[in-house]
């Protein structure tokens, strides 16, 4: 929507501002705006990061701003700096165990460790889930959050192999590369 992308360049700009602030800069009434404000919280790319009082009296006025996720980083870069240099030395196992502490899967029973591997994947945006299958248990990573450099790296599949080898105790292979043309990237447990 035109006026959703006016407010979020706005605050690009202005780098924080309040619903009635970006009304009179945009020439659009308070209410509109606070209604494309709350619609692009709900989304995540803008956030409240204040609240103050307004001439000192009334009710206090948010203060609005893009979300930290909405302005971007330079992650990738640096990932794919880190791998580039690291090379064949890249330790995949102790890679994975910083990711996702594995002490934390230790005494549970597989159902209990599949739960909450696929829980903590999601907490970091892998869009994980499991279904069953015919060679076991299939743990599917619905989004890869290091696309931006696994065509350079693809030792990085390996780095998520060990973590899911490491959180279920189990062998884990990958699975056929056409599932990963399809923007899946399954890998396969046994649970005996």
């Amino acid at each position: 929507m035109i006026a959703r992308q006016k407010v979020l360049n706005h605050l690009k700009k202005t780098r924080s501002a309040s619903a009635r602030e970006i009304a009179r800069a945009l020439k659009m009434s308070a209410p509109n705006v606070r209604h494309h404000l709350s619609v692009l919280a709900s989304d995540g790319r803008v956030e409240v990061v204040k609240s103050r009082l307004r001439d000192g009296r009334g009710r206090p006025e948010k203060m609005y701003s893009l979300a930290q996720s909405a302005l971007g980083d330079n992650l990738s870069a640096l990932a794919d700096a880190l791998l580039t240099v690291a090379g064949k030395k890249v330790n995949v196992e102790a890679l994975a165990s910083h990711i996702l502490e594995v002490e934390q899967f230790s005494n549970l029973p597989v159902p209990k460790r599949l739960a909450l591997l696929i829980e903590k994947l999601n907490e970091m945006h892998y869009q994980a889930r499991w279904e069953a299958g015919a060679e076991g248990p299939r743990v599917i990573l619905g989004r890869c959050p290091y696309w931006k450099v696994i065509e350079r790296h693809p030792e990085i599949c390996k780095i998520d192999e060990a973590l899911l080898q490491n959180a279920l105790a189990r062998p884990v292979n990958g699975q056929q590369k056409n599932e990963r043309a399809h923007g899946l990237c399954p890998f396969v447990f046994q649970i005996g």
